[in-house]
């Protein structure tokens, strides 16, 4: 291993998936518990929420959301099967498709935002300050803009979570 990451990042890059990992557990516990439906759900009808027209093409979810194009498209059909989204053909290229929040979709964000919420601010707002917050953000949002404008690699490395040292 030729390429040393230094130990504040690299314990950062740590507590960021450290952080990450049980946050996404937490969450998923809580709307479990509460016979709602699992995260990516709320992922994949909050891009849509916020897209014009409350519409987005699937090309672009794919961009919005951390899952796969196949995993994607899997769960686009559960939502439409469970009538929180529909999918609408592009009309100006015939091969696309958007995808639409219904009503239900609405109603199922606000079912699910309460108990997101409420592990957000007991996990997350008690223990991160507002600057600590404002400096996360700022920073995560370069590493991401970053690594966004790096060219793809078709055979990345599976590791993150650190060197061996």
């Amino acid at each position: 291993m030729t390429a040393r990451v230094p130990d504040p990042h690299l314990g950062a890059w740590r507590a960021v998936l450290s952080a990450h990992s049980a946050l996404v557990a937490a969450v998923e516990t809580e709307l479990a518990e509460a016979s709602l439906p699992p995260l990516a759900w709320y992922d994949v009808l909050w891009a849509v929420r916020r897209s014009p027209g409350k519409r987005i093409r699937m090309a672009d979810l794919a961009a919005e959301v951390t899952i796969s194009r196949g995993g994607l498209t899997k769960l686009a059909d559960r939502l439409e099967k469970a009538g929180v989204l529909l999918r609408e053909a592009v009309e100006e290229d015939g091969r696309g498709f958007y995808v639409v929040l219904t009503p239900a979709g609405e109603a199922m964000l606000r079912r699910m935002w309460p108990v997101y919420a409420r592990v957000l601010r007991s996990s997350f707002v008690s223990a991160v300050s507002a600057e600590e917050a404002e400096a996360i953000d700022a920073g995560l949002t370069r590493a991401a803009s970053v690594a966004q404008q790096r060219p793809a690699r078709r055979k990345a490395s599976r590791s993150v979570g650190g060197s061996p040292r």
